[in-house]
């Protein structure tokens, strides 16, 4: 996979790209990450990529112009799934990210400001993201929260393709407990069932700990599970 990030803040994405499990995917030649400066693209000589918005109001909005021209570019003749960041999008979950995963090639517009100019959306995008219902400085933080969550599914980014099978929000459920030595902290002890070695009574046991975990804590998933069922 390729993933290029058109943005006005380049400077953000190193610290946490070189790092981690992106990092490795990088490494194993997994996915390829760009990040552009939106600057480069202006025909603006004092590198401007935004103005006043049309009818009046508060901040700026970023121009159309630089947009257009740095998605054409980068996309060159390949074929692109082109993402805006922005509030008013699809809020991202573990569908979005397993769908995206499947592409080869995804371009991510980070929106700042009072927003883009709504051109960029219906023109050149074929989705808008957002990361949850509230407003941040800027779209690259949604950015990296998207090439985190795709990257990751990627075959062969994770040491085994089972980590991904029972995580959180696969069959709408939230993941298992997770315990890990010793098995008795200051008087606190892990569940006789996970020391005892019967893998099947211990699959049982997840599998039961999953649905009173979701029941406690987003009992809104197991709502949509039913709702699919039906």
């Amino acid at each position: 996979m390729r993933i290029d990030i058109i943005t006005i803040f380049p400077g953000l994405f190193g610290p946490y790209i070189n790092e981690s499990i992106i990092k490795r995917a990088q490494q194993k030649k997994k996915v390829v990450i760009k990040v552009h400066d939106l600057r480069d693209f202006t025909e603006d000589k004092h590198k401007k990529v935004d103005d006043r918005p049309f009818g009046g109001g508060p901040g700026m909005v970023m121009s159309a112009q630089p947009i257009f021209d740095a998605v054409k570019k980068i996309k060159g003749k390949r074929a692109v799934r082109v993402i805006v960041t922005c509030p008013s999008g699809n809020v991202l979950n573990q569908k979005i990210a397993k769908n995206l995963a499947k592409c080869k090639n995804i371009i991510i517009i980070c929106g700042h400001y009072e927003g883009i100019d709504e051109r960029v959306r219906d023109k050149v995008a074929q989705e808008a993201i957002s990361i949850g219902d509230y407003v941040l400085t800027g779209g690259e933080l949604a950015a990296l929260v998207l090439v985190d969550s795709v990257t990751r599914l990627l075959p062969g980014v994770l040491g085994k393709a089972e980590s991904l099978k029972d995580e959180s929000f696969e069959q709408n459920l939230l993941e298992y407990p997770q315990y890990t030595r010793p098995a008795n902290f200051r008087g606190i002890k892990v569940p006789n069932v996970l020391l005892s070695g019967n893998h099947s009574l211990i699959e049982k046991w997840r599998k039961e700990q999953a649905v009173i975990r979701t029941k406690k804590y987003r009992p809104d998933l197991l709502l949509k599970k039913t709702n699919q069922c039906c």
